[in-house]
C-alpha cells in the first residue's frame, strides 16, 4: 500500500480534493474532513479498478512543503 499526497481546496460550495499522482481521481464534500474521507474512498476505488484491468499502479512521487514569502 502506498501513501498518496492529496490536495484539499476550499471552493464556493464546499471543498474539493485530488491527488497529483493519480490523474482523473477527484472528490468533493461539504467539509474538509468529509472531503478527505471521500478522496480516500475514491482513490481506493480507482486503484482497485486499475488492478482489475491489469493496468499499472501510479507511483506516489509528489511532495508538499511550505515556504515563507
Amino acid at each position: 500500500m502506498q501513501k498518496y499526497l492529496i490536495i484539499i481546496e476550499k471552493t464556493a460550495t464546499g471543498f474539493s480534493a485530488y491527488s497529483p499522482d493519480v490523474q482523473g481521481c477527484v472528490a468533493t464534500g461539504k467539509t474538509a474532513e468529509e472531503t478527505r474521507q471521500n478522496i480516500q474512498e475514491a482513490l481506493q476505488f480507482h486503484l482497485e479498478g486499475l488492478a482489475l484491468e491489469g493496468l499499472e499502479m501510479p507511483q506516489a512521487h509528489s511532495q508538499a512543503d511550505f515556504v515563507e514569502a
